[in-house]
């Protein structure tokens, strides 16, 4: 007999938190709205299947949603649109549909681009390091206190003779 609590899991939470997800919901705000905590949600995506697809079909549906948005945003678009308008002699508005046009938008371009295509539009660059005719880097050890305690002697001596 297993022990612990018994679950407050019930079939019907796989529908709801695939409705929840379908809007955006996260791990954190399923957790809030089933009143448990976030080791719960992910107990209950190891031990209900059904549950866990639901959650991972419709997050998958939110992220699709939302690359297309930011697509269309950085590609620029039309949408309908209505201008209403309410001239002096008129008793009710006038509405007046149209066709708007969104332009491209830089940023959300630049975002697209940088995450779609790293290599050639990301910020930093890659740069390799060698020495001399493209050999390895040469080192010097700094941390031998005697080696370093003879070169200051040397020096100071040199200093010493060219001060006489």
């Amino acid at each position: 007999m297993p022990g612990g609590r018994p679950t407050k899991y019930k079939e019907e939470f796989a529908e709801q938190a695939k409705k929840l997800c379908k809007l955006g919901a996260t791990d954190s705000e399923l957790a809030n709205f089933f009143n448990v905590t976030i080791p719960t949600i992910d107990n209950w995506k190891l031990t209900h299947p059904k549950f866990f697809g639901a959650i991972k079909t419709a997050k998958q549906e939110a992220d699709n949603r939302v690359e297309r948005r930011l697509y269309e945003k950085a590609m620029g678009y039309e949408q309908d649109a209505v201008k209403i308008f309410m001239p002096a002699s008129a008793t009710e508005p006038v509405y007046a549909p149209y066709r708007e046009k969104i332009a491209p938008d830089t940023t959300a371009a630049i975002f697209w681009l940088k995450n779609r295509q790293k290599e050639k539009w990301r910020d930093t660059k890659d740069h390799e390091l060698s020495g001399k005719d493209g050999g390895p880097i040469e080192t010097e050890e700094k941390s031998d206190p005697r080696g370093l305690a003879r070169k200051l002697i040397l020096s100071l001596a040199q200093a010493a003779k060219l001060d006489e």
